[in-house]
């Protein structure tokens, strides 16, 4: 199948050399044209623009960091609504609004484009490993017709109806209880760590024997060992993807009052110069608001300033008067 790819970063790389291995086609485009050259060397074509990528297609992959970034490969004299044929399909698996799917869905309609929506739960690791679980949504037609290159980029396909905003409405419910793990596993790192005990037992044990996730193991073991490093998925990227799921809520009336609370600790830890680091690093607001240094956890409150935080030392029961 000839796939104009555009968005090469974390994600976007490993994805669109699933699709080569696979034996499709490439125009891959990127706004850092260094990022693209090693794809010349796979095989793929070099566009010059969105609409480059998208002239030569029948299906367009866009992979981008936020909303603003997939409105400019999409509008203007270079991009991707313009260019693509009547009768292609735009396969947006960037992390955005459901409002912008909306416009978006809207505008593909009247050109004689079709929109279907596949963001992705998943690291870079994962795209490597063929791990990665895809939420799809779109008119039926289209996405038998794109499957193959789901299926080359993923483990698993998860169809959730044929109006694409409601993938990205379950992808930000999903990174919504991500964040919330991250923020849980932070804090209670932090309060194991402050009563002088080895975080790893603590999640050995609730793991191991209440929650059995595989979000608890991965994170948890980076949470412990601090490493932040290289990011997966930057903070400041979480911290858009919280912004989105308020909006969105807040739209729909719907309150989410933990996500006001993440909100807050991702814009502290922006603050505090962690946006580039793994969106885990949440867990250091934790961490240092608990007195811990970023060093393995090391703490920097007194010995004093410690018992004290624990409390009052119980006192004895009084026997009763005979």
């Amino acid at each position: 199948m000839n796939v104009g790819f555009i968005g090469l970063g974390n994600m976007g790389t490993p994805l669109a050399h699933r699709l080569l291995e696979a034996g499709h086609a490439l125009h891959v485009f990127n706004r850092t044209p260094e990022r693209a050259k090693p794809f010349e060397k796979a095989g793929a074509q070099l566009a010059t623009s969105p609409g480059d990528a998208a002239r030569h297609a029948d299906v367009v992959v866009t992979m981008v960091a936020d909303d603003d970034a997939l409105e400019a490969v999409m509008l203007g004299e270079q991009g991707v609504l313009g260019a693509l044929r009547r009768g292609g399909i735009h396969v947006s698996m960037s992390t955005v609004s459901p409002a912008l799917v909306r416009w978006l869905d809207d505008r593909h309609r009247v050109a004689g484009q079709t929109l279907v929506s596949a963001p992705v739960f998943g690291r870079p690791d994962a795209v490597e490993s063929g791990q990665l679980w895809i939420v799809v949504a779109g008119p039926e037609q289209a996405v038998r017709r794109v499957r193959p290159l789901l299926a080359a980029m993923g483990q698993g396909i998860l169809p959730v109806g044929e109006s694409p905003l409601r993938a990205n409405v379950v992808k930000l419910a999903g990174n919504f209880l991500l964040a919330a793990a991250i923020e849980a596993l932070g804090e209670a790192v932090a309060f194991a760590r402050k009563h002088d005990l080895d975080p790893t037992v603590v999640l050995d044990i609730v793991n191991g024997k209440l929650l059995r996730s595989p979000v608890y193991e991965s994170y948890g073991k980076m949470i412990v060992a601090e490493r932040y490093e290289p990011a997966g998925f930057r903070l400041r990227l979480g911290l858009k993807d919280v912004r989105l799921a308020l909006d969105a809520a807040e739209a729909a009336a719907v309150p989410l009052p933990l996500a006001s609370l993440m909100r807050d600790h991702y814009v502290s830890a922006v603050a505090r110069g962690m946006g580039d680091l793994d969106w885990s690093a949440l867990a250091r607001v934790a961490a240092e608001d608990a007195g811990l240094s970023r060093a393995a956890g090391r703490q920097t409150a007194s010995a004093g300033e410690r018992d004290r935080a624990a409390g009052p030392t119980p006192k004895r029961a009084r026997r009763s008067p005979r």
